[in-house]
């Protein structure tokens, strides 16, 4: 696929099937997430990947019960160090894996919604990180509709120099 159509195609998927996920794809995805670039190149994010569905249904509770996540074939924790851009480096890596899981035939959603304390309670987190945002993974029951998008004049403003 394009990078153009997985760009046009990603959407926030909120139906799956429940089905898992091929093992070969999700390593896929994980190593997309390793090129993205990074501050200095430290890379000071790492991810915890759930694969197990009894705890997908602990996880609906944590995220604020959002029950979509039962059905999902992968959750990924992400996590930063206390490091200057760390979450936007984050941000960046998750971005690269939601347009890998997008090429590869599946969906995701970025969860921002979770208990942090709930979430430690269940999932042994590594040392040194904190938890700042989540993205379920999985094959999609039903892709919505595109959203409506803001036309370019809206969304950028152009600096122009003028010559004397």
């Amino acid at each position: 696929m394009e990078l153009s159509e997985a760009i046009r195609k990603r959407r926030n998927i909120r139906s799956y099937t429940g089905e898992a996920i091929d093992q070969e794809d999700l390593q896929k995805m994980l190593k997309a997430s390793r090129e993205a670039p990074s501050f200095r190149g430290l890379k000071p994010w790492k991810f915890v990947v759930v694969i197990d569905p009894f705890v997908f249904e602990y996880l609906v509770s944590v995220c604020h019960n959002q029950p979509f996540i039962k059905d999902v074939g992968a959750f990924i924790i992400g996590l930063v160090e206390d490091i200057k851009w760390a979450k936007i480096d984050l941000a960046i890596a998750m971005d690269h894996l939601g347009l890998k899981a997008v090429d590869l035939g599946y969906g995701t959603c970025w969860i921002r919604s979770f208990d942090t304390e709930e979430l430690k309670k269940e999932i042994d987190l590594p040392e040194g990180y904190e938890a700042k945002i989540c993205m379920t993974v999985g094959v999609p029951y039903e892709i919505p509709e595109p959203r409506t998008k803001k036309s370019i004049d809206e969304l950028v403003e152009w600096v122009e120099i003028e010559e004397d």
